[in-house]
């Protein structure tokens, strides 16, 4: 019969579908609710994702304009209006001091908007591509921590902030890469990423380690103006 195709349906369940046809077409048939909710689905994503580009929009106006009032005489001088900080590793009373912290300056501003946009562009076509994909949503997930990382990169005050961000951006990209996992080429290609950034991973943590040492800090505002004593 038509219900014992079906090996998740339960024995005695497939006897009583098998007597009642009507009632077994009418589930076979494409759920009313189903794709009343799916469209919904649909209409969601597009309000979140509409939502989400005028809120990046409206920011992206604000941090220009302030921007732009903070020039004098030809260079972005803020006074320390571009920075942002508060304190995240102390130890020993202010001996090594780390603030997350952010700073905001000319590049920052275009690296703003340059990957606000290009997360959108990427967003709206996912919602098309990766339409019925069993881990839809789990793929959102890794788009927005990938999205966050590299905000938080492109904002970060301080090079070990700077760091963890970048960290950030290669674990979204290993899931990323990884997200058909069953197919054996994607898991390689995923695991290749990782490894080979765990290489630049080091020589960035060297670099780090080799900054602290001649400017005695990581904030960018205080190795900034070490570096012409150098």
């Amino acid at each position: 019969s038509v219900a014992e195709e079906d090996a998740s349906i339960p024995g005695q369940i497939r006897v009583f579908l098998d007597s009642q046809p009507k009632m077994l077409a009418h589930l076979r048939e494409p759920s009313t609710a189903r794709l009343v909710r799916d469209a919904l689905t649909d209409e969601c994503d597009v309000v979140v994702i509409g939502a989400g580009f005028a809120a990046m929009l409206l920011i992206s106006l604000a941090v220009a304009g302030d921007y732009v009032a903070h020039i004098h005489d030809g260079h972005f001088a803020p006074d320390g209006a571009n920075a942002f900080a508060f304190d995240w590793i102390n130890i020993a009373n202010g001996h090594f001091l780390i603030q997350f912290s952010t700073w905001v300056d000319a590049i920052t501003v275009v690296m703003i908007v340059v990957v606000s946009t290009v997360a959108l562009m990427v967003a709206f076509y996912s919602m098309s591509y990766m339409h019925g994909e069993p881990r839809y949503g789990w793929y959102f997930g890794a788009l927005s921590l990938f999205v966050t990382a590299m905000l938080m990169l492109v904002l970060s005050g301080n090079l070990l902030q700077l760091y963890v961000a970048w960290e950030g951006v290669g674990l979204a990209s290993y899931l990323l890469i990884g997200f058909w996992y069953q197919k054996p080429s994607a898991n390689a290609a995923a695991i290749k990423a990782f490894v080979v950034n765990r290489v630049g991973d080091f020589g960035f943590a060297l670099g780090i380690f080799l900054v602290y040492q001649l400017t005695q800090s990581l904030t960018f505002s205080e190795v900034f103006a070490a570096i012409p004593g150098l």
